[in-house]
């Protein structure tokens, strides 16, 4: 659904116990949106024209040792931790505030920071929820306990419980259960059966036996617990649903009464557990994919009350490992980022505490973010780009000359209905009913992932907020959500060199504009065309044009499913299909937009580069990027974006202007005849 943003490192040392020294007043590094410098002019663009934009950044942008890729995003991300860490540190350094706000995210930061008191508390912290799993007398009793157990960030034990928009009514919340219970990133990586499939699983093993060992048991119990839970995740992961299978919205409305979710899985007191979790009176619950709860349902009857009670122990303890002792960060970070995706070194613990205090307090931190870097004037040109790009939408929608009147008459209620939310939310989340405790980090965790949990919860039965935002004000990122019908543009990703308002508008049109575009595509998408203008899931396309729509997302399908991203793996073109198209489509929406903003105005070439070339550089430099095979490898089989390289090059293959922009010739690498070149939006 939206770009992605990575981390990077800064070298900062922190004596255990106590702050590091704070910076001075924070300040955000200014980058522009078009640096000639990040630019390899020895590559013929018409070659390469992502190392042609970008080579000179790959050169002077090595990846840190503690991240796993890098990238013009992550660097911005980065510099927006520094910047939050700055906010943070002077609000923990005073015990007493008379702003909640600063005292929240205070507390919160300060509680992470203080290493020697989350050393010291150990196991201390998560003792209840393994105390209650050791206390189950029957597998009747794990309802309760799942009720009541909560994971980091609102997660829930075996599967994932909440509440979503009703496909059907989007103006209204119902109850929701969605696929779990997995340790390893997607359901493929237990089904595969190539070398590194196996090996990835046996290493998988070891920690999973590791995380016992760190729990309290002989080596020799630990291994057969881990091969229990192997066993039972792996049931789990051949009934979960395929991600390519998930992008299909019809597979995931599965709406049931309370008596039919209980003839599916009736192994399971669904009752007792929507009773114990406090939600409130309900009659339709979505499940999202009923082959899973029937495995559910099988699993219960199959594993006996010990086997459950060693899966239970280990995903609580796997799920709260990087917020607890040394020892368990550790084998956390051996396993997911070291060994899965390759980072050489741990992140400093001042950057992980500012990313824990993003993702549990986003709009509580957001707040003092976005009074420093976010302007009404930067609002105000975000959204005037907006406007001009969403007038692109409409002439390139009364241009399609394969698409009948009927479903275009659609596609421009569907398009004016979009609601557009820029920098940061009209109103701000309460946090206030959370108890922060200075000496349980790991608690706050738990207490905050709770609060999360219940948000969702009491949504049900109620209208939907329109106001609501899925990420916070600082997230270097960007979104379309298909059932609230919007595009979200947070002040953190409207920030150099994304958006840069010393620039002219060339580059900033290629780049920010570009972001806008592929949003708003998404809007129009595979997936996204098949919500109409209120949200629901609704056809509203005659039978001919979904036809020709889907012989025409087809080409960008195997366009891309003919890259290669590491090794032998090749991108999986369906899963990467929706981002794909927004990537092309906006792109072709900004190019309009800038053209219809600059049209009669005298535009001269800068630093030996015409106008269009600018809009085309300022497209690629957004991405630049250096991506470790590792992490590559899993990205292919979990991210549903391409790589860096082809999310640029595989775009200006298919626009005319670009071939245009740099006189390329018939024959180059990055020219397609205009008969072989895909066309969607």
């Amino acid at each position: 659904m939206n770009r992605l943003f990575a981390c990077l490192a800064f070298a900062v040392l922190l004596c255990s116990g106590s702050f590091a020294q704070s910076p001075s007043a924070p300040v955000l590094p200014y980058s522009p949106s078009l640096d000639v410098t990040s630019m390899d002019k020895s590559v013929d663009p018409c070659v390469d024209f992502y190392t042609y934009s970008c080579g000179g950044w790959q050169k002077k942008n090595p990846i840190p040792p503690d991240q796993t890729d890098w990238s013009v995003y992550g660097k911005l991300y980065q510099d927006n931790l520094m910047f939050l860490r700055g906010i943070l540190e002077e609000a923990a350094a005073t015990k007493t505030q008379s702003n909640q706000v600063t005292q929240e995210i205070g507390d919160f930061y300060g509680a992470c920071m203080n290493e020697s008191a989350v050393n010291q508390r150990g196991l201390a912290a998560i003792q209840p929820q393994l105390d209650a799993i050791a206390a189950l007398k029957s597998v009747r009793d794990i309802a309760p306990l799942a009720a009541n157990v909560t994971l980091p960030y609102g997660g829930t034990l075996l599967f994932q419980a909440g509440s979503i928009q009703d496909p059907d009514n989007s103006e209204q919340v119902i109850a929701d259960l969605d696929q779990g219970g997995l340790g390893l990133p997607d359901r493929d990586y237990y089904t595969k059966e190539d070398a590194k499939s196996k090996e990835i699983r046996e290493r998988y093993v070891q920690h999973v036996a590791k995380v016992f060992e760190l729990l309290g048991d002989k080596p020799d119990v630990a291994k057969k617990n881990a091969d229990t839970v192997m066993r039972m995740e792996t049931a789990l992961a051949k009934a979960s649903w395929t991600r390519v299978e998930q992008r299909n919205p019809y597979n995931l409305k599965n709406k049931m009464k309370m008596g039919e979710l209980e003839q599916l899985a009736p192994n399971f007191d669904w009752a007792t557990y929507y009773r114990d979790a406090s939600y409130p009176q309900f009659e339709t619950v979505n499940v999202e994919s009923p082959k899973f709860y029937k495995q559910v349902n099988e699993s219960f009857a199959k594993e006996s009350l010990d086997n459950w009670k060693t899966y239970f122990r280990f995903h609580v303890a796997d799920s709260y490992s990087p917020f607890l002792s040394q020892l368990f960060v550790d084998e956390n970070f051996n396993f997911y980022r070291a060994y899965l995706r390759g980072a050489k070194e741990q992140q400093p613990r001042w950057r992980r505490c500012v990313q824990y205090t993003d993702y549990n307090l986003g709009e509580a931190l957001g707040q003092a973010y976005v009074n420093k870097v976010f302007s009404p004037q930067l609002k105000a040109d975000a959204l005037d780009m907006v406007d001009r790009i969403e007038e692109a939408m409409r002439e390139r929608i009364a241009q399609l000359d394969w698409m009948s009147a009927e479903t275009k008459k659609q596609a421009l209620v569907k398009l004016a209905g979009i609601r557009n939310k820029i920098g940061y939310p009209d109103k701000w989340r309460d946090y206030s009913s959370i108890k922060l405790a200075q000496d349980d980090f790991a608690g706050n965790i738990g207490r905050a992932g709770s609060f999360e949990l219940h948000r969702q919860i009491n949504k049900i039965g109620k209208p939907v907020d329109h106001g609501e935002w899925d990420i916070s004000a600082a997230t270097v990122d960007a979104y379309y959500n298909p059932q609230m019908n919007d595009i979200n543009f947070p002040a953190g990703v409207l920030q150099p060199p994304l958006y840069d308002p010393k620039m002219d508008d060339a580059p900033n049109y290629g780049n920010t504009g570009g972001t806008i575009g592929h949003e708003l595509t998404h809007g129009f998408d595979d997936e996204g065309s098949q919500f109409d203008a209120k949200g629901n899931l609704k056809d509203w396309w005659t039978k001919e044009d979904r036809e020709k729509f889907d012989a025409r997302t087809k080409c960008v399908d195997d366009q891309y499913s003919s890259y290669i991203s590491v090794a032998d793996v090749h991108l999986n073109g369906k899963l990467t299909l929706g981002e794909n198209v927004a990537d092309l489509g906006g792109e072709i929406l900004a190019f309009m937009a800038w053209q219809s903003k600059t049209k009669g105005m005298n535009l001269q070439p800068v630093d030996g580069l015409t106008p269009e070339q600018r809009f085309f550089i300022g497209f690629a430099q957004w991405d630049c990027s250096n991506e470790r095979p590792d992490d590559l490898r899993v990205r292919a089989a979990t991210d549903p974006h391409s790589p860096a390289k082809f999310r640029i090059n595989g775009v200006v293959v298919n626009m005319p202007e670009f071939t245009k922009a740099f006189g390329c010739k018939a024959g180059q690498p990055m020219v397609r005849p205009a008969n072989q070149m895909c066309k969607v939006w």
